[in-house]
């Protein structure tokens, strides 16, 4: 489950990015996790109490961006929707594809105080 493992970073991202703010509190944290991360969500849901336990995120609010994965075919140049790193092209059938969304995990806000 390296979903604990991300948890924490999470956690320590936030943590370094407040104490540069000079705040003492973390209200909110948004996330970005993209269809093609990797990561289990109810496997983050399960990790991130554990993780954030006597933290600054203890008490904030959690809100996740789900990014869905999008793909364009090496082959042909179709831009599609993808759930899995074999999906195919949708007009072609090629396996060749640059997946250029969905593959995001990144803290993209914090409300501190």
């Amino acid at each position: 489950m390296h979903e604990l493992s991300i948890a924490l970073g999470i956690v320590k991202i936030a943590e370094e990015e407040c104490r540069k703010a000079k705040a003492n509190n973390i209200k909110s944290i948004e996330l970005e996790i993209g269809a093609m991360s990797g990561i289990e969500m109810s496997a983050l849901d399960f990790a991130w109490p554990v993780a954030v336990k006597d933290t600054m995120l203890e008490h904030a609010s959690r809100e996740i961006d789900f990014i869905s994965g999008k793909a364009r075919c090496v082959d042909c140049d179709t831009e599609f929707d993808v759930e899995h790193s074999y999906d195919t092209c949708p007009k072609c059938n090629s396996y060749f594809k640059d997946i250029y969304q969905g593959k995001e995990m990144r803290v993209k806000a914090l409300e501190v105080e």
